[in-house]
């Protein structure tokens, strides 16, 4: 298209580019190609293959694990393959990978202890001399469908809608059964079934009678529940042969049923022009995986490569003559046949060595893309293909026109650019990416080139149009709450997200947030506020509100351990649980004195056993400590870039402490033990009375059920003299910025090294106070930390009370901020 070419840069530049201190000396020949795979936690997976310096034939097969923010950090694994890995895939949730080789040796790999540092492999399957050439996990049934057309809706059910969609295998209720799916090179499938009891159970069966080779193949899921298997041998004038295979459980067996569907041949091989030009199939893909009805081929010579998109409709069956003149039968319907199409095909290209298809569920239908052309909506519309002269190109998903142009990491030739011309000409082979992958919401890529070095592109969400900031922020603001709803980290999109814009995103993600109905807000309470720290750490200006985000994660799952640990007094107990009477009374009563507001409550509802409330202690310790710091710095609080400010107008974070306060009090009369430790300068002086009193006069102030005023002069005096009443702790919850994330803002690319880690902004010992119960004299070894925010756990408690594990399950499988654990490194312990 006219401009392509010049507006390459405006869609896509490079973010960082992480490279081994010294590369590996790889086994690769330039025709096995690397393997990368990105999971829906910005976890990438990647392999490479280690020689032995004293013995060639020594070879390790390497998988490596990275999280995108902390690329330096890599997890290497000897994967124990004896040939060559062929496929990675990650599973939905992401935290279990799959990696295949050329032995047909398939291994799930798992987090020990949720540990994304440490990864174990206690289940797999073999086909002994079946390389592997398709690899996927059974579908759960979980289809999310995104409206680009609804972008404007206030309902996130309009915007984001489940489709009906069946899982591959169900067990007794309905409930999907885990497990997995490959296509073997001489056309066997077999089928990997994870049973509740955590036995595996194993099953072959042939694609179709007459087993032939197959060079690539590839695996999509229908709504019915069946998988669509692609299969071509590789020669262009063969067909592509797609087969239906059904997955069903009889008498505890696994059994395999495959049916032959229309087959395709290639349009290249019947032009007459292009009929030997193109011999090899090289790409074999299915657009989506829940799409079995679009394929996307690539045939491949050794000077250049062509694109084509197919797509299977249901056409009718045309009917004789003779049978022309019958009169029909009432209620007859002309006969039809499923027949493959082609949708496009591009012109001559140069040779493609990978293929990137987009993860975004958009409806591709045609009035969905003139939605999408009228929104300027652009994420999940095209696809990229990295070529051998180091470019990259973006092309429409569907129509496969160039959407844009990137010389990519060997600095191909651009168009009048002699000098590059002849640096190619050194014989070196050009540097291109051999493997390439979008992230979930398709605004980032992931390339692995030929010597190891791993990159990240950032494509823009308006692949380089000229947009407005509104245009953009409903654009970035749609993505961050599909990724709310999904679960999915954001990272991606923060990519794209500039410092003026945090402010203005943070304010319409809370407006859209408060027009759900209150169920789906509780269920995303804790991520919109993930969601909301990670945005305040791109800014100076709203760092502090960082802080105030952090600590709120930290105060909910307080509040809902304490209320979680009271029971009904009685079996026959109203609806409402103590928690929500608790609330409801909280929100009703406006006492300042917690004595009186006691009297409300059924105290018996509130009584512990002694073990749980003293293994508690630290987090009461916590919560007091948290509203003194708060009330002593009203005064110095009239400004947004200090910490603390966001909670003296958040009515609902001042309720929350007051629940708190009050049944810390009911505790201390049972537990005195567990009762916070005030340092006062009067031994007759009621810490927590006073305590409580200024808490309801500021909460007050700011009550959701009224309108918002300033404290009173009164109310900022008494809070002057509370430093000359009770000490005061010094509180750092200030979170740590040492990811990349924060230093792309700029739009200059980074250059990185493995196992190279940036310094910290600061000590270990700052970040032993954003979860409270961690011991400083715990071995280093056994410290867990979060790479998100900084936070420091360790691997296993001492702590062996009921109360506690509820606790700590809150946080086992990630951190409330939504980064994953890893062992603290040797160099910072």
């Amino acid at each position: 298209q006219p401009g392509v070419e010049d507006r390459g840069g405006a869609f896509m530049e490079v973010a960082y580019v992480c490279e081994w201190e010294k590369r590996p000396q790889s086994t690769h020949c330039p025709s096995v190609p690397l393997v990368c795979s990105w999971s829906c936690r910005n976890l990438v997976a990647f392999t490479s293959d280690l020689k032995n310096q004293e013995d060639e034939k020594d070879v390790s097969h390497m998988i490596h694990i990275i999280d995108t923010d902390h690329p330096w950090d890599v997890y290497s694994i000897n994967s124990g393959h004896a040939e060559v890995i062929s496929c990675l895939e990650w599973d939905r949730s992401g935290s279990r990978l799959l990696s295949a080789d050329g032995d047909g040796t398939i291994k799930c790999w798992a987090m020990a202890d949720h540990l994304v540092s440490s990864w174990e492999s206690s289940l797999g399957s073999a086909l002994a001399g079946e390389p592997i050439v398709a690899l996927s996990w059974l579908h759960n049934g979980v289809k999310l469908a995104l409206h680009v057309e609804m972008s404007g809706s206030t309902n996130f059910g309009e915007k984001f809608s489940r489709v009906k969609f069946s899982p591959s295998l169900t067990l007794f209720g309905g409930k999907p059964m885990e497990g997995w799916l490959a296509v073997s090179i001489s056309g066997l499938v077999t089928v990997s079934l994870l049973k509740p009891n955590g036995t595996l159970l194993t099953s072959s069966e042939s694609l179709c009678r007459l087993r032939g080779r197959v060079a690539l193949a590839d695996i999509a899921f229908t709504g019915g529940g069946n998988i669509v298997v692609a299969a071509t041998d590789g020669c262009s004038s063969s067909p592509v042969q797609f087969y239906k295979v059904v997955v069903t459980m009889v008498n505890e067996k696994c059994r395999i049923d495959t049916e032959l569907l229309p087959s395709l041949f290639m349009r290249c091989t019947t032009d007459a022009v292009r009929r030997e030009k193109y011999p090899t199939v090289t790409h074999l893909r299915f657009l989506t995986r829940e799409n079995s009805e679009q394929v996307l081929l690539c045939a491949s010579c050794q000077g250049g490569s062509i694109v084509e998109c197919w797509s299977l409709r249901k056409e009718g069956l045309p009917v004789n003559n003779i049978f022309q003149h019958r009169s029909p039968v009432v209620g007859e319907k002309q006969p039809t046949i499923l027949k493959w199409r082609i949708l496009s095909a591009t012109n001559d290209l140069e040779r493609v060595s990978a293929v990137a298809l987009p993860k975004l569920p958009i409806s591709i239908s045609n009035t969905d893309l003139k939605v999408a052309s009228d929104t300027k909506f652009c994420p999940g519309l095209g696809l990229a293909l990295s070529f051998h002269d180091g470019s990259l190109q973006i092309l429409h998903r569907l129509s496969l026109h160039t959407m844009g142009v990137f010389y990519g990491p060997g600095g191909a030739a651009r168009p009048g650019d002699d000098s590059a011309v002849k640096r190619q000409r050194t014989g070196a082979p050009p540097l291109h990416f051999k493997a390439l992958q979008f992230s979930w919401t398709s605004l980032a890529l992931a390339g692995v080139d030929n010597q190891g070095k791993l990159h990240m592109l950032r494509v823009s969400p308006s692949m380089g149009q000229l947009l407005d900031m509104n245009t953009t922020l409903r654009h970035l603001l749609f993505l961050l709450e599909y990724c709310m709803v999904t679960g999915y980290d954001w990272w991606d999109v923060l990519l794209h997200v500039q410092p003026a814009m945090v402010h203005s995103l943070v304010e319409k993600l809370h407006e859209e947030y408060m027009r759900q109905n209150h169920a789906l807000q509780q269920v995303l309470a804790t991520r919109i506020v993930a969601v909301k720290a990670s945005l305040c750490k791109l800014s100076s200006a709203t760092a502090a509100r960082a802080c105030d985000f952090h600590a709120k994660l930290l105060l909910m799952a307080i509040s809902s351990t304490f209320k979680s640990l009271l029971r009904p007094h009685t079996l026959h107990s109203p609806d409402k649980s103590p928690g929500d009477r608790l609330a409801e009374i909280c929100s009703k009563n406006i006492d300042v004195d917690i004595d009186k507001v006691m009297l409300n409550l059924k105290t018996e509802e509130f009584v512990l056993d002694g073990h749980p409330l003293q293994s508690l202690q630290q987090l009461i310790q916590w919560v007091g400590d948290f509203v003194l710091y708060l009330l002593a710095n009203l005064p110095n609080q009239g400004s947004i870039v200090r910490p603390g400010f966001g909670f003296l107008r958040d009515g609902s974070s001042l309720g929350m402490l007051r629940e708190m306060m009050v049944m810390i009090r009911i505790w201390g009369l049972l537990k005195p033990g567990c009762l916070p430790v005030y340092t006062a300068t009067s031994d007759s002086q009621d810490s927590m009375f006073l305590l409580f009193r200024l808490l309801s006069r500021l909460w007050l102030c700011s009550r959701d059920d009224g309108p918002p005023q300033e404290p009173d002069e009164g109310l900022v005096d008494e809070c002057c003299l509370l430093p000359s009443q009770l000490l005061v702790p010094s509180m750092d919850w200030l979170p740590v910025n040492d990811g990349v994330i924060v230093r792309l803002q700029g739009k200059l690319p980074l250059r990185l090294t493995f196992g190279k880690s940036w310094s910290l902004a600061g000590g270990l010992d700052r970040y032993l106070s954003h979860i409270p119960g961690i011991l400083k004299n715990v071995n280093p070894l056994l410290r867990l930390h979060v790479l998100r925010c900084g936070c420091v756990t360790m691997l296993r408690s001492p702590n062996k009370t009921n109360a506690m594990k509820q606790w700590e399950q809150r946080w086992i499988k990630n951190c409330l901020c939504g980064g994953l654990w890893r062992r603290i490194p040797p160099n910072l312990t």
